[in-house]
């Protein structure tokens, strides 16, 4: 029988970060993953050669000072990750459907507020009191900067803003629908109604995507393998197509053994586990929770998920806009509408460009996804990936052939030129990524909800993740973070963060 002092549950991000930072506070570590390989939402695949990355697309946080960045320090990993900056006029650009109009978001908060005043000027003093209230929340808000996390609470501090809606705040300031639209379209970057989601929530996801944008040379992967190379170095014990099947050497409230899926058994000291709340309930002892505790991760709700559409741009046709900006079509002003899990018609459909190098050859690939729901396909959701009835598949056709055809509409450079790959539902991800219901973002940052981070009804057991502190690869990070400062203590932890330079 292996021990080891800490056993980490999930390879996404989150569940790196934490093997990571534990190894680096001299813990004998040994991280299990369901999947064959590591990585979760990072993993790329590949069609005839070209790759595609599964759910990492591009991120905020990159900016020499920015949190990502400095995280990324902390786990040696930084001089790895290549960020491709995109346009610093127009990293995001909104296309209007029904009248064509388009607004381009510079990064840079001056630049940006500077914008938005001369989009709509007689938007202008809610505008600036909008910027503002984004910068009191920051300013209050410790675990924005990561060396606040060394001496700040098991979560982010909740404050006022905490129990006020996105959508109250821009009823309250705003009068355009557009410009209401253009300022809660990032909530698609976390999978939340603006009714839903509290204004200081909206705040902490939007900071990093403010600040700089980028997309990351070679995806997902290149934090794979920076990671997979860290936890080599750090003699991290990895193994795939493990999972937990049964706790035992239950004493008091802590379990001390795991046995494996495969018969292995494990003798632990502590466990992080960084996988969706609903699956983590699937893993502890039952006699350890109280109904109540049962009854709270059951009444989370999933975020959305997306339906993705993979290709190539053809050799020739000429370059375009996608590969600078980041380009949302919107069918309406109702961001509520859609990111409602019975909403019909078109949601917003984000389109995503990169230049990947196949056998020396460079080739423009396209990402793009829409908001969707496991309503959509309810039928089919006893089914396996490679074993569908031919009513999906003509779903997925349909609703690929409709994707195109939107792109082709309004992006006047890609008509005709791309070449569709592959493409995926929410089914897709839900059987690949282990997702119990093919969600984004794991659950959703609700208004006034409690989410799980740090210590479990189980006493040697913690949780982390997306679901934990906001969502996305920062967020996941970020939880990791707190929850190894509360098992390393105060002094290792912080010998960590100044031996990483932060």
């Amino acid at each position: 029988m292996d021990r080891y002092d800490q056993v980490v549950i999930g390879s996404g991000v989150s569940g790196l970060t934490a093997s990571v930072l534990l190894a680096q506070g001299g813990r004998k570590v040994l991280l299990l993953e369901k999947a064959p390989t590591i990585g979760g939402a990072l993993t790329r695949f590949y069609r005839e050669g070209v790759p595609f990355d599964t759910g990492f697309h591009f991120t905020g946080g990159f900016a020499d000072d920015g949190l990502l960045h400095e995280m990324s320090k902390v786990l040696g990993i930084r001089d790895a990750i290549v960020p491709i900056v995109l346009s610093p006029d127009a990293a995001f650009r909104f296309i209007f459907e029904e009248d064509g109009r388009v607004y381009d978001f510079p990064y840079g908060i001056p630049r940006l507020l500077e914008r938005l005043q001369e989009y709509f000027p007689a938007d202008a003093a809610g505008i600036r009191q909008y910027f503002g209230m984004l910068k009191q929340v920051w300013d209050r808000t410790g675990a924005m900067e990561l060396a606040a996390v060394l001496s700040s609470a098991m979560s982010t501090a909740v404050i006022n803003e905490d129990h006020t809606s996105l959508q109250s705040v821009l009823d309250d300031l705003l009068d355009s629908p557009y410009l209401k639209t253009l300022v809660s379209a990032f909530c698609m970057c976390y999978g939340v109604k603006p009714t839903e989601v509290s204004f200081a929530n909206h705040s902490r996801m939007c900071h990093g995507l403010y600040e700089s944008v980028a997309r990351i040379e070679g995806g997902g992967g290149a934090f794979i393998q920076a990671f997979a190379r860290r936890l080599t170095e750090l003699g991290v014990d990895v193994r795939c197509g493990r999972h937990v099947a049964e706790c035992a050497d239950i004493r008091g409230d802590a379990v001390h053994r795991f046995i494996l899926n495969t018969g292995e058994e494990v003798e632990l000291e502590s466990c992080v586990l960084t996988i969706h709340p609903k699956e983590v309930l699937k893993i502890l002892p039952k006699r350890l929770l109280s109904p109540a505790f049962v009854t709270r991760i059951s009444d989370f709700e999933s975020s959305c998920g997306f339906f993705t559409v993979f290709g190539v741009v053809e050799a020739g046709c000429k370059d375009d806009a996608i590969e600078k900006s980041i380009v949302s079509l919107l069918p309406s002003t109702d961001v509520n509408e859609m990111l409602d899990p019975w909403h019909e018609g078109d949601s917003a459909l984000v389109v995503i460009g990169s230049v990947e190098d196949v056998a020396g050859v460079p080739v423009k690939t396209r990402c793009a996804f829409e908001p969707s729901f496991m309503t959509e396909v309810a039928e089919w959701t006893d089914s396996r990936t490679g074993r569908r009835s031919p009513g999906y598949l003509e779903y997925k056709r349909k609703r690929a052939a409709r994707m195109q055809e939107r792109m082709n509409a309004l992006l006047d450079e890609q008509k005709g030129c791309f070449r569709l790959r592959a493409s995926a539902s929410v089914l897709t991800y839900r059987d690949h990524l282990h997702s119990p219901d093919g969600s984004a973002y794991g659950v959703k940052q609700k208004l006034g909800q409690i989410n799980l981070l740090g210590k479990l009804p189980v006493r040697n057991m913690y949780i982390a993740g997306q679901s934990a502190v906001l969502p996305g690869v920062l967020g996941a990070m970020l939880s990791s973070f707190f929850v190894t400062r509360a098992v390393l203590g105060k002094a290792t932890f912080g010998n960590i963060l100044l031996t990483g330079g932060c």
